[in-house]
């Protein structure tokens, strides 16, 4: 088999296991007693920095626009990494990779509920699909509620915002600028919360320091370098079937890394946030072989 016709799938595949692992070195990062704050803080410097250091000349670019647009696109990544950071204090890696998933059903109906927009049937079968996949997920014997998971749906729904806010956005503005400062607000919009709530210890040790640069290099800077180049040579449909992954991966590292036992609800859950993803994403083109060809350069799906 030719690899080489495979260059956009592998490297996709490569950035949605990259995220993936960014639940359990999250989840080990909180261990070292950083606070979710610091943790959003730091991950969004590291990634601006290096992204600012690789794109320099889009800089020239720079306008209003793109700074009022940043600033609103990293007001919702850091409430959404912050949340995300936090729910992870109290439910699992696993759980809240799949949670964090839902983000992806959740846009239809934003672009219903503020914009009057027309949500089609795929996107209604997934809501339900995703909402019972929660449930199972997150209800115990006792039908109560975990914290974590609230913490982590609420992130989930700031992704949505951010989500359906690029795709208005970079219909004007320089893409690659437009993520560049939206890191940097995200870090900035972190620096009030690290000074009121400052972590348990001053020194983070070794597991923190490797966390750290994990999210910050792999899971920020890297994985969207990788993604922005691998969704060049795909198509947009095969994009969001592959980064949807990013849950199913999440969970493995939790189980590997982070010891966690995977049980049927679990698994069963899961099962249906994936399929309800692939429903709203792909739309199910095999039912209808009517549908015109995707543009090759598509840019849809996956997260900054």
């Amino acid at each position: 088999m030719d690899l080489k016709k495979y260059k956009g799938e592998l490297g996709l595949l490569v950035t949605a296991m990259i995220w993936g692992g960014g639940f359990a070195a999250s989840k080990a990062a909180l261990e070292t007693n950083l606070t979710p704050y610091q943790i959003t803080g730091i991950r969004f410097f590291i990634g601006a920095l290096l992204l600012s250091a690789v794109y320099h000349k889009h800089f020239k670019n720079l306008n209003s626009r793109i700074l009022l647009s940043g600033m609103l696109l990293g007001f919702f990544l850091c409430a959404a990494f912050t949340l995300q950071t936090m729910g992870l204090q109290y439910t699992t890696a696993s759980k809240n990779a799949f949670l964090t998933a839902i983000n992806v059903v959740m846009v239809p109906f934003i672009g219903l509920a503020f914009f009057h927009e027309k949500i089609d049937v795929y996107g209604i079968a997934g809501g339900f699909l995703a909402a019972a996949g929660a449930g199972v997920l997150m209800l115990n014997g006792a039908f109560t509620v975990n914290i974590g998971d609230v913490l982590t749906l609420l992130c989930a729904l700031c992704f949505a915002f951010h989500i359906y806010c690029v795709g208005i956005f970079v219909k004007t503005c320089d893409a690659v600028l437009l993520t560049i400062i939206q890191f940097a607000f995200a870090c900035v919009f972190s620096v009030p919360m690290i000074l009121l709530f400052p972590g348990g210890q001053s020194s983070i040790g070794v597991n923190g320091v490797f966390a750290l640069l994990y999210l910050g290099v792999l899971s920020t800077g890297v994985a969207f370098l990788l993604q922005n180049v691998s969704q060049t040579l795909t198509t947009s449909t095969r994009a969001a079937i592959i980064l949807s992954s990013e849950s199913v991966f999440g969970s493995l590292a939790s189980v590997l890394f982070l010891g966690e036992a995977l049980t049927f609800r679990t698994v069963l859950g899961c099962l249906m946030i994936i399929a309800a993803v692939l429903i709203v994403e792909t739309k199910l083109p095999f039912l209808n072989r009517s549908r015109p060809k995707e543009n090759v350069l598509g840019q849809d799906g996956g997260r900054e």
